[in-house]
């Protein structure tokens, strides 16, 4: 297996540059803008299964962003460049001022260029590759510097990142942390099923982008993604994906504070195939480590009658696709609505760093197939294992992944290179 280990520098079809890794189980694709992840496929078949989301209005035109020239279409450079998932600092959500500073939308680990430091492949233990994003200078209020570790380990379906960040200022931030993936066809379809180790859930508030396009309650509270309550009255089920059905939703749910681990999946019982976010839960997670508060929903459905969505406005809307994020933020309202909310659902919107601090978030994106329909009812809970993840499905069946659930061999693995 060691042998399958494989990595590369590609280009894509605009010209973008980026980093191909392997272990034979999964492929990813990391690219050097934004970080964004555009491929995580699993071998199906003669070919390969891509999970993430590739918008159909993602720019390929190899020419750099320029808001005089495209913001009529694209109205900030995230949309230009957008790509299943990627890392949000300091800022979750959309463009806004905080601390002095404007922020685009999603932050300056979503936008900026994401410099190679190293890459290469560890002979029996691991392919990685390493990047970093400097301080800005346009940013004198919040010198945060950022490095990433991306890794593939033998046997693991899993897209492993360690992302850290450095506070070089004489006071304490508050920041938000975030990551942003986004699951689409040919793995995305009517029937998946989503499940979150979230207990408990609340829909956007309004005076926001969902007003117009979506079908539930705001501001609303909800035990579960079964019962979320619905504009028209009643409530919906959530966790069946039900395809194109003309509305886009946010809701986020808060991670219980006696997990041990972070999980978020959707699955799909068609391809027997299972998309799995992981990171430490409340339990196990350290002074030195950012902590993800929040489940996340991003649900495109539909809704979204303008461009780039539609190809004119009052058009149809194209993209179907579904968020499934994790996050220390205020839904995905920004930073300044995080400082101005510091606590949704009893949970914090912000960590924090202190002068001089680091902090890391260790992150686990797995695509794996499971066996004899043990899964196919779902997720029903994720359990650390000494070299497994041990999950459970609703049928009271289980499947055990091939992981390193507490990241403490890949805290190791980073340290070294």
């Amino acid at each position: 297996m060691p042998n399958d280990l494989e990595i590369k520098r590609i280009t894509d079809l605009s010209g973008r540059n980026a980093t191909l890794l392997s272990n034979g189980i999964i492929r990813v694709v990391v690219a050097d803008k934004g970080g964004m992840v555009p491929e995580l496929s699993t071998p199906r078949g003669n070919g390969w299964l891509n999970a993430h989301w590739l918008p159909h209005f993602r720019a390929n035109s190899g020419i750099p962003y320029n808001e005089s020239k495209h913001g009529s279409i694209w109205p900030v450079e995230l949309l230009y460049e957008l790509a299943g998932n990627f890392p949000c600092f300091p800022n979750f959500g959309p463009p806004g001022e905080a601390y002095g500073v404007s922020h685009q939308a999603h932050g300056l680990t979503a936008n900026g260029l994401w410099n190679v430091v190293s890459s290469g492949v560890v002979e029996g233990e691991g392919v990685y590759v390493k990047s970093a994003i400097a301080a800005s200078p346009e940013y004198p209020s919040l010198p945060v510097s950022y490095t990433k570790v991306d890794v593939l380990l033998p046997r693991h379906p899993v897209h492993y990142t360690l992302l850290t960040a450095k506070n070089a200022a004489t006071e304490s931030r508050m920041l938000n942390a975030a990551w942003h993936n986004t699951v689409a066809p040919p793995f995305l379809c009517a029937g998946c099923l989503i499940d979150a180790c979230a207990d408990r859930f609340a829909t956007a508030p309004g005076d926001g982008e969902f007003d117009t396009t979506g079908r539930l309650v705001l501001g609303a509270d909800f035990a579960d993604l079964q019962s979320a309550p619905l504009k028209s009255g009643g409530t919906t089920d959530l966790r069946t994906v039900p395809g194109m059905i003309g509305y886009s939703d946010f809701v986020c749910g808060a991670v219980p504070e006696n997990a041990a681990i972070g999980w978020s999946s959707v699955t799909n019982p068609i391809l027997n195939t299972v998309y799995l976010t992981f990171f430490k839960g409340p339990t196990t997670a350290g002074r030195n480590d950012m902590i993800l508060n929040f489940n996340d929903y991003w649900m495109q459905y539909g809704g979204r009658s303008f461009p780039p969505w539609a190809f004119y406005d009052g058009g149809t809307d194209l993209t179907f696709c579904l968020g499934t994020e994790n996050a220390t933020g205020a839904y995905a309202n920004g930073l300044q609505y995080a400082l101005d909310n510091p606590e949704i659902l009893g949970k914090p919107t912000l960590f924090e760093l202190a002068p001089g601090e680091e902090k890391t978030l260790s992150y686990g994106t797995a695509l794996f197939a499971y066996q004899n329909m043990t899964l196919s009812r779902g997720v029903n809970s994720v359990e650390l294992g000494a070299e497994e993840l041990i999950i459970e499905g609703y049928g009271g069946e289980s499947h055990q992944m091939p992981a390193n659930g507490d990241f403490k061999a890949l805290g190791r693995f980073a340290e070294a290179l």
